[in-house]
């Protein structure tokens, strides 16, 4: 049976000091699959101490009364729905069956939720393939949301859901870097498509919220290409992004 591995993938540069917050992390965790259409190890089942049935928005409001918790938890919740039903029309055109991610969970602690055995960390977020979940920390994700804007949501969950697609198509690249960056580029098919079809409305100062949030993202400058963990620079991720924003899937190597 396939064992999950983790990877802590990307360590985010300081978005801006003027934000004042610290190093941000965004974490990928991937393997490959025995099924398709099916993730997990069930000799390896996803360990979660808390779920975000009882964590649904992290605690306070902002005295502005923008970008609160309620706000927060509307977004996410609407950037899993918009992506798996993407997917799945997808899939369904493809004359393939699409099984949606089992869960997305939200969590506070390091440790609390492992994959295959490890415990995810702070200022992360991570696809895992045993239990097929996504998982994140809820009081990174909400200041990435307060400090960079409600479409950076939208590009973490379709970024991560990425990876689960490429679980269930068992797409297996040689380096980190060709994993990554297609999954940079099946999100903004995702965030692009459904914005062509009506389904999602990018607001005025949205796409730069995006550009922003990619460029927050990338390797720092030495980063070796072919390094376990490689991302891709800011530029190479924000190309990937804007291909399959503007061209959708077929640029991509979807198959």
């Amino acid at each position: 049976m396939p064992v999950p591995r983790r990877r802590s993938l990307v360590d985010l540069a300081p978005l801006a000091a003027a934000l004042a917050a610290a190093l941000v992390a965004l974490g990928c965790v991937s393997a490959p699959n025995s099924q398709a259409g099916r993730s997990g190890d069930p000799d390896q089942p996803a360990s979660v101490t808390r779920t975000d049935s009882a964590r649904t928005a992290p605690a306070g409001e902002d005295p502005d009364g923008t970008d609160t918790p309620a706000e927060f938890k509307a977004d996410v919740g609407d950037a899993e729905r918009v992506a798996e039903a993407y997917w799945r029309k997808e899939f369904k055109a493809a004359g393939l069956r699409f099984e949606p991610v089992a869960q997305l969970i939200a969590y506070e602690e390091e440790g609390e939720v492992s994959c295959g055995g490890q415990g995810l960390g702070l200022n992360n977020a991570a696809y895992c393939s045993a239990g097929d979940f996504i998982a994140y920390d809820i009081n990174w994700a909400f200041a990435a949301f307060r400090q960079i804007g409600d479409a950076f949501i939208f590009y973490l969950l379709g970024h991560e859901y990425a990876h689960a697609v490429q679980t269930r198509l068992r797409i297996q690249k040689e380096f980190t870097i060709e994993q990554e960056l297609q999954a940079d580029c099946m999100a903004g098919a995702y965030i692009g498509d459904t914005e062509r079809g009506g389904t999602l409305k990018l607001d005025d100062g949205d796409l730069d919220e995006l550009a922003k949030g990619l460029e927050a993202v990338g390797d720092e400058p030495g980063q070796p290409w072919f390094a376990e963990g490689a991302h891709g620079s800011a530029k190479q991720r924000t190309r990937a992004f804007d291909t399959g924003y503007e061209r959708s899937l077929d640029p991509c190597g979807v198959s």
